[in-house]
């Protein structure tokens, strides 16, 4: 028992001198990556997250024009 004690004792003394860094530092003065293309809402470009999470296209109107039900279709304001 006294062997379990003293190993145990040393074990744990051995893990709080250890110094573990959970996230490496990073030098806050460089720049960004180029390797990073954003995207609206992870869908790609000309998509955009509906109701219920999916990716739906975007349907774009015209000026003088607005969108129908579900926003596939472009109707005249009047």
């Amino acid at each position: 028992m006294k062997v379990f004690a003293a190993s145990a004792f040393a074990i744990g003394l051995g893990l709080m001198a250890v110094s573990a860094q959970a996230m490496p530092v990073y030098p806050v003065d460089k720049p960004a990556s180029n390797e990073i293309i954003r995207v609206a809402q992870g869908c790609g470009p000309g998509w955009h997250r509906g109701p219920y999470g999916a990716c739906r296209p975007m349907y774009n109107c015209p000026p003088g024009w607005h969108s129908g039900p579900f926003g596939r279709r472009c109707f005249r304001n009047w």
